[in-house]
């Protein structure tokens, strides 16, 4: 609950800096905030509501309602952001003219691509005529008055882009190009009036006058003109004639890209907003399902423990049976007492059962019952595979060769060779594996009755 305070706190913190930035006009800074306060806590309604309110500022209402819808679903009942939506749904007109001033916007990027530059002009003007608080369209108008060395009409769009969201870095790199482009017409016009005039002193006072034009040749720079003139005449009209045949076909051509373009575009939006409610609820779901998922462990895992806790106390099932059950605790979720008691029954009874299997098995290799010894072999290694610090893994390499699994062979070699590089698998030391009194003569393990003898393992119907 600490942890969930503190992410509370801090997405509150930046929701408080987003509504400064907003309350001074700078959605470019407000936008970055509260999506930051989004992600630390994806239910503060305020801070998606405001966003939505910034995204509308900027001209982009789809952004805007999809903040407002998922706000709306998250809670549907004292919810400003039904508010908003339902003073846009009330506007069709409204709506009408900013679905067309984003569907001539989208044509114009259209246009700018494949060099239509003077087509994608028009078409902004008239967006942002119609909806002067659309940013996007004022800045790429500027940029495109930029581009054309029309400075003036570019300041006036970057100014009123500006008004709208005062810190928006593309309309300060534009504003700073455009006076990068002032500052070298004025240094042009200089120099060219510098070389239109002549200046020279007599006396105490200075003379300007205009430069002489050399006469030299005029007759010839006037015979070229003329006929540049003539060429270039001949040239516009061979070039008029062909734009005024294919004229229909452009135009038929240009209002379906215009309508394909405009469809996808409000596709795109819906997508767009579906996708991030999708997204939203996925992420909800599957947290709570990661909580009820560890919640049900929890309490699985305590009830294992302390049910077999009292088995092991009591001793009245087998130590197979505690150590099955014990595999599927999960030691994690277990409190002090829990883990306490689920280490002393693990210390205690996967040695002893780890024992008695590896002699089972032993027996088992011994009289050449090789899928005996393996099957024996793959259960005790589920709980204990490091068991002899790699003897009974050992063993289970060998009845996987004698009996012909080349596969589970190699595998188990292989994890030797990883695991226990300096424990010796060949012929050699197997013969001394079965000439070793440690295995077979030593009452500590095959005369003692408490694996052979004891009723506890052979005779004992519950048990074995």
């Amino acid at each position: 609950m600490e942890y969930k305070q503190k992410l509370v706190y801090q997405s509150n913190s930046w929701y408080n800096d987003g509504l400064k930035k907003a309350k001074i006009r700078d959605l470019s800074g407000a936008v970055t905030s509260l999506k930051k306060s989004l992600q630390f806590n994806s239910e503060n309604l305020a801070a998606r509501n405001l966003l939505g309110l910034v995204y509308y500022g900027r001209g982009e209402i789809g952004e805007a309602l999809v903040e407002w819808i998922l706000s709306k679903n998250m809670r549907s009942h004292d919810n400003i952001a039904g508010y908003f939506i339902q003073k846009i749904q009330q506007s069709p007109a409204e709506l009408e003219m900013v679905n067309t001033a984003i569907r001539k916007y989208n044509q114009s990027l259209a246009y700018c691509e494949q060099g239509g530059e003077d087509l994608a002009m028009i078409q902004l003007k008239q967006v942002v005529t119609d909806f002067p608080g659309f940013l996007r369209a004022q800045q790429l108008l500027a940029l495109l008055y930029l581009h054309a060395g029309q400075y003036n009409n570019a300041k006036k769009c970057l100014v009123e882009a500006n008004k709208i969201d005062t810190t928006n870095e593309i309309t300060l790199r534009y504003m700073h190009e455009l006076n990068q482009a002032h500052k070298k017409l004025k240094v042009e016009e200089k120099a060219s009036e510098q070389s239109e005039t002549v200046t020279y002193q007599v006396g105490n006072e200075t003379i300007i006058q205009p430069a002489p034009v050399a006469t030299k040749d005029a007759g010839r720079l006037a015979l070229l003109n003329l006929l540049i003139g003539v060429l270039v005449g001949v040239a516009a009209m061979w070039f008029l004639v062909l734009p005024s045949v294919q004229k229909k076909t452009n135009d038929e051509n240009n209002k379906q890209v215009m309508a394909f373009s405009n469809k996808i575009a409000e596709e795109e939006a819906q997508i767009s907003a579906l996708k991030t409610e999708l997204e939203g609820y996925r992420l909800n779901s599957e947290d709570t399902e990661n909580a009820k998922e560890t919640a049900v462990s929890t309490q699985g895992s305590y009830e294992i423990v302390l049910e077999m806790y009292s088995h092991y106390l009591n001793e009245d099932i087998s130590d197979s049976a505690i150590v099955e059950e014990l595999m599927k605790v999960n030691p994690e979720s277990l409190g002090s007492l829990g883990k306490e008691r689920y280490e002393q029954m693990k210390e205690t009874l996967y040695q002893r059962y780890g024992e008695y299997l590896y002699y089972l098995a032993m027996e088992s290799y011994d009289s050449t019952d090789y899928e005996s010894a393996i099957s024996t072999l793959n259960t005790l290694m589920e709980f204990n595979e490091g068991y002899g610090d790699g003897i009974a893994m050992r063993m289970l390499y060998w009845a996987c060769d004698a009996s012909g699994d080349e596969k589970g062979a190699a595998k188990w070699k292989e994890k030797l060779e990883k695991d226990y590089p300096d424990l010796d698998l060949s012929k050699q030391s197997q013969e001394e594996y079965y000439d070793d009194d440690e295995y077979y003569d030593d009452d500590e393990y095959y005369d003692d009755d408490e694996y052979y003898n004891d009723d506890e393992y052979y005779d004992d119907d519950e048990d074995y």
